[in-house]
């Protein structure tokens, strides 16, 4: 069963236009011109190239499509004189037809199985595509990562960013490592950033050599630095504790005459005596301790300047890698430094003082063991720069072998999908051609059967009664080879190509009657299609009244009172043809059919849903028409034809050629106009003037004016609403 019909890139259907229905019975209105006969002639021969954009969805292997329409007819009766036979099932033979019916439902019970499965294996399919999607969404998220931002990797998706089939693969068929990688993308990336920015070799950065042992090791720190035993004054000095004192005293002793001001009291109490004392007390050893401790001091400090140059190191590449722990060593041993530095100086103002100098032997060892490091690496990566390209390769995989890890659980998910997708496809697909067999054996038995009880007879029977109910027996149709199957049409004249002889109405009757018998019967003895899809391309063309009344019987009682056709598609021109075959009970009508509406404007054909209270006469149809400046120019200058033929010569008995004398209708802006209007052609919308001459307000404007002029404007007025 079609449910669904899609027409692109053919004539009038510009954009694609798509049919959807759920329904057996399809009525599709639309006024000559819509894009009818495209439609028809496509399900006629579905396999032409120039359908190419065009396609059915619902269709099976045991659906026979048939279709009414001009190619038929040219088919089957403009281009051959024979008629190809059809044959019925009816010649008596009890036991072969219970055989056939029993074959018949043998198969419709097969055919809905495998449609069930077929459904099952398309619901799978639909199912593993958006879990298949859904992972390559998620695995994609790979590629807009790291082919954007600072595009340090992106070189590791080469060929795998522009499609997503593409990087599911390639990360699918890569193999999980054991051990989860104890490497970053961040480690990755500096790596790959040191090699792609390297367009030289780096630099080594200069060894760090800070050995302060012997300085910060020297006994005078911890040595009690006094002066002089024998000295008059050293057992006060001793016995106060204030040598240091003291000694700090004797730079601010001043001199009046041959009395000193003592520094500490401000008199004149020092003689010379007494200063000689304690300059005796503060001997040669005593200065001689004094000057190495302001040496080792002095020493110290210019050696500690070393530690300044900390930004060698960390305007270097790799070194800036380890800024941290370079700044933490480097820090750490500045303060110990500093902190010595101050000390030592404390000791020279307080000699007597005991000082413990703090080492800096370990720090500076993990400092220049770190530097050292620093410069192993930068060799490491000058290798790496020598053979660049391999080294980057070596990243690539790391990279993926990182990429795999972290989407395991996507992949692994995808892997048992498909595995189960697979599997289930499989189970269906055997059991399908199990079925398939089953059907095959029950299309043998239907066939041996159908042999034995097919009659040619029963077709010509029935097209030439139909002939004679409708009133024509001035021809008929004839057995011409019973071992070809063949029919002839015959004349009582004896016309060549009776065919080509008949009226269109009778031409019309002759081909509708002949494929109706086709539709029940075969058109061969082997031929087995157990659901039959019927598409009728508007019968009604060119037939007078009472023709019209009996194909619309017709096809009530052949097609759409009947459960022999698994679907119905019905094309017209005629509102009231359309109106005809439409169901009149409400609930029957939403139950089995659906109704269209087929329309053409600027942009192409294309279907719409049309309700049975939409359903209005041809002139009605027409005014709706002119309203939608979009439509075709042809068609709306032809629906305006229509409607003052309608209007002035079958509603108001007035001469339509009469209908342009008015002196308000004469004017040259309305000459285009006045000229379509009078052409003799009817309803031909091919007919139409030079299509540079249609401007849509003058037409409008001059068909509102014939209204107004003639007496009729609210008539206009009601219509153009």
């Amino acid at each position: 069963m079609i449910n669904k019909i899609v027409m692109e890139n053919i004539a009038s259907y510009k954009q694609k236009a798509e049919l959807l229905t759920d329904k057996k019975i399809n009525l599709i209105y639309g006024l000559n011109g819509t894009g009818k006969s495209t439609l028809s002639n496509y399900l006629y021969n579905m396999n032409d190239s120039k359908y190419a954009s065009c396609s059915v969805d619902g269709l099976a292997d045991i659906d026979d499509v048939l279709v009414y329409n001009q190619r038929f007819i040219n088919d089957n009766f403009y281009e051959t004189e024979d008629i190809q036979g059809i044959f019925t099932l009816s010649k008596t033979n009890a036991k072969a037809k219970i055989n056939i019916e029993q074959a018949k439902l043998q198969l419709k019970q097969l055919n809905v199985k495998i449609r069930k499965k077929e459904e099952s294996k398309e619901l799978l399919q639909k199912t593993h595509v958006k879990q298949v999607e859904n992972a390559q969404n998620k695995i994609w998220k790979i590629k807009i990562e790291y082919s954007g931002g600072d595009r340090i990797l992106a070189y590791c998706l080469t060929n795998l960013k522009s499609r997503k089939e593409a990087l599911s693969d390639h990360i699918g068929n890569i193999k999980k490592v054991d051990l989860q990688p104890k490497y970053t993308i961040d480690d990755l990336k500096e790596q790959a950033k040191m090699l792609q920015d390297g367009d030289d070799f780096y630099s080594y950065v200069p060894n760090f050599a800070f050995d302060m042992s012997e300085l910060e090791g020297a006994k005078l720190f911890s040595k009690i630095i006094v002066g002089n035993k024998n000295s008059t004054v050293s057992e006060v000095i001793d016995k106060l504790g204030n040598s240091d004192w003291v000694q700090e005293g004797l730079k601010y002793v001043q001199m009046q005459d041959d009395d000193r001001v003592c520094p500490f009291c401000q008199n004149k109490t020092l003689n010379n005596e007494l200063l000689n004392s304690i300059k005796d007390y503060f001997d040669e050893s005593y200065q001689s301790d004094i000057q190495k401790i302001n040496k080792i001091l002095e020493e110290y400090h210019l050696k500690s300047q070393i530690i300044s140059s900390l930004e060698i190191y960390l305007n270097n590449f790799v070194g800036k890698k380890h800024e941290k722990d370079l700044r933490l060593l480097f820090n750490s041993l500045q303060r110990v430094v500093e902190k010595n530095i101050q000390k030592m100086k404390q000791k020279c103002k307080e000699p007597s003082a005991e000082i413990e100098i703090e080492s800096s032997e370990e720090m500076s060892r993990a400092l220049a063991s770190l530097i050292v490091k620093i410069n192993e690496e930068i060799k490491i990566l000058n290798d790496k720069i020598s053979n660049r390209q391999k080294e980057l390769e070596k990243i690539k995989i790391k990279f993926w072998q990182l990429m795999r890890w972290e989407y395991d659980s996507v992949i692994e998910t995808l892997k048992k999908d498909d595995i189960f997708f697979k599997k289930s496809i499989a189970t269906i697909e055997g059991e399908i051609g199990t079925i398939k067999q089953e059907i095959k054996s029950q299309e043998k038995v239907l066939t041996l059967n159908q042999k034995q009880t097919v009659n040619l007879d029963e077709a010509i029977g029935n097209i030439n009664q139909g002939l004679l109910d409708i009133g024509i027996d001035v021809f008929s149709i004839e057995k011409y080879s019973e071992e070809d199957a063949l029919y002839h049409l015959r004349r009582e004249d004896e016309v060549e190509n009776v065919f080509k002889s008949l009226s269109e109405g009778e031409k019309m009757v002759i081909s509708f009657l002949y494929f109706i018998e086709l539709c029940k019967g075969e058109r061969t003895t082997d031929q087995i299609s157990t659901n039959k899809i019927v598409m009728i391309d508007d019968p009604i063309s060119s037939l007078s009244h009472i023709y019209i009344f009996n194909i619309g019987r017709l096809i009530h009682n052949e097609f759409l009172r009947t459960d022999k056709y698994d679907q119905i598609f019905i094309l017209t021109h005629s509102l009231y043809f359309y109106y005809e075959l439409t169901c009149l009970q409400h609930d029957d009508r939403e139950k089995t059919q659906k109704l269209f509406r087929l329309i053409k404007n600027k942009n192409g054909s294309v279907f719409l849903k049309m309700k049975y209270e939409e359903i209005q006469n041809d002139y009605q149809a027409y005014w709706h028409i002119i309203k939608d400046e979009n439509q075709h120019s042809a068609l709306i200058a032809n629906c305006m034809r229509n409607i003052m033929e309608y209007f002035f010569n079958f509603v108001e008995k007035q001469d339509f050629s009469n209908v342009f004398q008015k002196p308000n209708l004469r004017s040259t802006r309305f000459d285009a106009f006045y000229r379509y209007m009078n052409r003799e052609s009817h309803s031909k919308g091919q007919n139409v003037f030079d299509l540079k001459e249609f401007d849509y307000a003058s037409f409008k404007e001059a068909f509102r004016l014939v209204f107004v002029e003639l007496g009729y404007a609210e008539h206009y007025k009601k219509m153009m609403k």
